[in-house]
């Protein structure tokens, strides 16, 4: 008689765009359960292992964040092109987040501000130049959630979603059951 094989780990991989980082450090905050995580799921092309490419195909990619320039475009076309399923981590993956309130004011102005007219600008950019160097990433005309750019699968509300929330989506699609989201997720009283 054989032993059971162990069942295959799930690859799961992340990435973070215009966003803030706090919705990897909400995974991180479910704590001891990264043990547990672990032991369920193997991560790839995530900050958290410092994974840089894809080198497979992964079963969840959790991506935080909007697009706010040419590179988180291309970033979350590739993890569409390899996760199978797509999880929208937090408002910024959902519409847009804080990086968004620049949709209201035209790109132009955006710039001028930062660049030409701002505060600062005699201290830090005295020859009063807008940055155009091929290595800087380009700004879109505005901030985009990622349904906008690709198709997502799932969204996890939240700025950033709670620990528990994040712990609960990744064991459900983990364990292939459904997520019961509790009324306090969407609606804060």
């Amino acid at each position: 008689m054989s032993p059971k094989a162990a069942p295959a780990k799930k690859i799961v991989a992340t990435t973070s765009l215009a966003g803030c980082f706090g919705c990897h450090m909400s995974l991180l905050d479910i704590d001891e359960r990264l043990f547990d995580l672990i032991e369920l799921v193997e991560f790839h092309k995530s900050p958290i292992d410092d994974i840089k490419t894809f080198t497979k195909e992964c079963d969840i990619g959790l991506v935080e964040g909007g697009c706010c320039n040419d590179e988180n475009v291309h970033v979350l076309t590739e993890f569409r092109k390899h996760c199978r399923v797509l999880v929208a981590v937090g408002e910024c993956a959902i519409m847009g987040g804080l990086p968004a309130m620049r949709n209201t004011i035209p790109l132009k102005e955006c710039l001028d501000e930062a660049y030409l007219g701002g505060a600062t600008v005699a201290d830090c950019n005295p020859q009063r130049v807008i940055p155009c160097d091929p290595d800087i990433p380009k700004i879109l005309n505005r901030v985009y959630p990622c349904h906008e750019v690709v198709k997502m699968d799932y969204f996890l509300p939240g700025c950033p979603p709670s620990a528990d929330l994040i712990w609960d989506a990744l064991v459900a699609l983990v364990s292939g059951k459904e997520l019961a989201l509790e009324y306090r997720t969407f609606k804060f009283d």
